[in-house]
């Protein structure tokens, strides 16, 4: 599973579409819990992170939203910002 971006001890992975399931998500990784962020309405799916992260990675996402959707959709994986 790619790393698209790392900040703050997060880790945030996509899966390679044709594995994955709709709704467009991301996995975010943080110590040893991971959830399952869905792009557009930025809920959980699954898993759960800390507060103090979730609301760290719901902003990075909110920032990256078209990006993201752009990797989702074509499946061209790269490096998107970190939060600073």
């Amino acid at each position: 599973m790619p790393e698209i971006s790392r900040f703050y001890g997060i880790s945030i992975k996509m899966y390679f579409l044709a594995n994955e399931h709709n709704p467009p998500h991301i996995h975010a990784f943080y110590n040893k819990r991971v959830a399952v962020i869905d792009i557009q309405t930025l809920e959980i799916i699954d898993g759960e992170l800390p507060i103090r992260a979730l609301r760290l990675v719901k902003e990075w996402i909110y920032l990256h939203k078209d990006e993201i959707k752009e990797i989702w959709n074509t499946q061209k994986f790269r490096k998107i910002k970190p939060l600073n």
